[in-house]
């Protein structure tokens, strides 16, 4: 592990495009901003953790543990021919939805996280 000491304001570069920032410091905790391209996810490692048992778990589900869906009926709530709309299918703000990007593909505002505890609840998502 790579241990580095920074001040406020001073950042930490990974690879060409990954800027941590340390944005605040109070007493035992930490804010950083974290500017990475759209196509990386960053999460809080229990977070991450958490999304990884549940993407083992989806994958081992088996057809017949669907049900119904599982044999190709469809739904009663979903009559042929018809589609959904965008907008019953757009994400609340804040949710994790598509989010503007540069032409460079790089988040335009930077995203502060605060972390503390494990024991926290989610971070904070404010535009820079």
């Amino acid at each position: 592990m790579l241990v580095l000491s920074r001040q406020r304001d001073e950042t930490i570069m990974i690879g060409d495009e990954i800027e941590i920032t340390i944005v605040d410091i109070r007493g035992d905790k930490v804010r950083l901003g974290i500017t990475a391209p759209t196509h990386i996810a960053v999460h809080r490692k229990e977070v991450y953790d958490a999304i990884k048992r549940e993407n083992e778990q989806a994958a081992r589900f088996k057809r017949d543990d669907l049900g119904p869906l599982g044999s190709g009926a469809a739904p009663k709530s979903v009559r042929p021919g018809r589609t959904a709309r965008a907008s019953s299918l757009a994400s609340p703000a804040g949710s994790g939805g598509v989010k503007p990007t540069a032409s460079n593909g790089v988040h335009p505002k930077r995203i502060e996280i605060n972390s503390t505890s494990s024991h926290d609840s989610s971070p904070t998502r404010t535009p820079a």
